[in-house]
């Protein structure tokens, strides 16, 4: 029987392209920070992957909180509740405040210790820590960046976050330039200028917002026109829902680290390999992101109108859009792999090593697109304790292999990207038993 369908392909798309625009446009920030850093040695290269994950770990803890916020304003909108969307706003935003304060005085202080015991190489250790002293203060611009993003999301006024991604990119683009070459009259700083100039343009990406909000942005309307004092009740109500996306978002993050280190346990070259793959993987996983957070605000906002029974065909929808724009991307990369590659770094040898561990993870994309897409859709459902639960035995089936292949087998780079159709298959088929079998349409938040 066909699921019945509220939402047009033109309509999904609508919503989707801006956010694809702006993921895309972030994921030039760390695409850049790469393409400068391998011109200046294999040992940066590989050392930016390493910190760069480290950073996103803490990052997304506060990336969790905030789709929780976006899944309850998404409810609000659908409920046509404008003027609660505000409080939710300023209560996550105090929260998130308080949250980066912290987080930046622990790694401050514990980031030298825990990474001098788990990183093998001094040379890649040395230059993982002079970017990481420098990135943990982009914690106070990302983390308030994110309340930004769940408002314009949850309110489906993403073309928004298009605009400030491009802002953010050139700004990004500018300042490493400047900084990791030293022109302009500033010194040549290397990897710690790509720290420094990817937390500045996070700092311009916020002033955007701000500044965006306040002239285009009827505030009265959903209730940002009053500044409320801190409210523990209301965020707690948040947490109820944010605090299993943001363990799950932390755990997921922290094996894609532990992913990572295993790696560099193979060699300084390796490491190198892995980041470069993945800067390159970021295109496609970024179309896959787009239209998993499309569903999941489509889910939240159906289940708030009382129009559950088009969820399965939202999401069969989102699935066939994702292929659809996917595909195109992998066949390039499998078809033209040296002319891709070429763009972050210029050395043949990287380049042909790097090729086969290219081929093996767009293969993963099979599962990767349904797999996102679905259980983007259980934490749409507002049940996420259950979409924590469902990560966590994924992670634990992927954590027990990377450990298996990688540190006891110690297989070539290549097949260690089979980790992505490990955990692809995994979700996917967790997330469709879930939505299938489970009681999710009357879920209140």
């Amino acid at each position: 029987m066909k699921s019945p369908c509220k939402f047009s392909y033109k309509e999904i798309w609508i919503i989707s392209y801006p956010i694809l625009l702006s993921l895309i446009m972030e994921q030039l920030i760390g695409m850049t920070d790469t393409a400068f850093l391998g011109r200046v040695g294999e040992v940066e290269l590989g050392a930016s992957a390493l910190a760069g994950v480290y950073y996103m770990a803490i990052y997304m803890i506060a990336f969790g909180f905030s789709l929780g916020a976006q899944i309850i304003i998404g409810r609000r909108n659908g409920e046509r509740q404008y003027d609660k969307i505000g409080p939710v706003f300023y209560q996550g935003t105090y929260f998130l405040l308080l949250l980066a304060v912290v987080m930046f005085l622990l790694s401050r202080y514990f980031s030298p210790w825990i990474l001098g015991n788990i990183i093998d190489s001094r040379y890649v250790y040395e230059a993982t820590l002079s970017y990481i002293n420098w990135r943990v203060f982009g914690f106070f611009f990302s983390f308030i960046a994110v309340m930004f993003r769940a408002f314009f999301v949850g309110t489906t006024q993403t073309k928004t976050l298009t605009m400030n991604s491009i802002v953010m990119v050139l700004s990004n683009v500018v300042f490493n330039y400047i900084l990791i070459f030293g022109k302009l009259g500033f010194p040549a700083l290397g990897i710690a200028g790509a720290a420094i100039g990817s937390s500045l343009s996070e700092l311009v990406s916020v002033i955007f917002f701000i500044v965006y909000m306040h002239c285009r942005i009827d505030i009265r309307k959903y209730g940002l026109n009053r500044i409320g004092a801190f409210s523990s009740r209301l965020l707690k109500r948040i947490l109820n829902v944010s605090l299993w996306t943001m363990i799950q978002n932390f755990v997921s993050m922290s094996t894609w680290f532990l992913f990572f280190l295993a790696v560099e346990h193979l060699g300084e070259r390796p490491l190198a390999i892995t980041n470069i793959i993945r800067n390159v993987s970021a295109i496609p996983f970024m179309i896959v992101l787009t239209f998993a957070s499309t569903c999941s605000t489509l889910v939240s906002n159906l289940i708030g109108g009382g129009d559950s029974r088009y969820v399965w065909g939202t999401i069969k929808q989102t699935i066939r859009m994702a292929y659809f724009f996917t595909l195109p991307f992998i066949v390039i990369f499998v078809c033209f792999p040296s002319v891709i590659l070429r763009i972050y770094t210029d050395s043949p040898e990287l380049i042909n090593a790097s090729v086969p561990a290219l081929w093996v993870l767009c293969s993963s994309y099979i599962f990767m697109v349904p797999g996102g897409v679905l259980f983007q859709a259980v934490s749409g459902t507002g049940n996420t304790r259950t979409a924590l639960l469902l990560e966590l035995a994924t992670l634990t089936i992927y954590v027990i292999y990377v450990v298996y292949m990688i540190f006891y087998l110690r297989i070539d780079v290549a097949w260690c990207w089979t980790t992505e159709h490990v955990y692809g298959g995994c979700i996917m088929v967790l997330s469709y038993i879930y939505l299938k079998k489970g009681k999710w349409q009357g879920r209140k938040i």
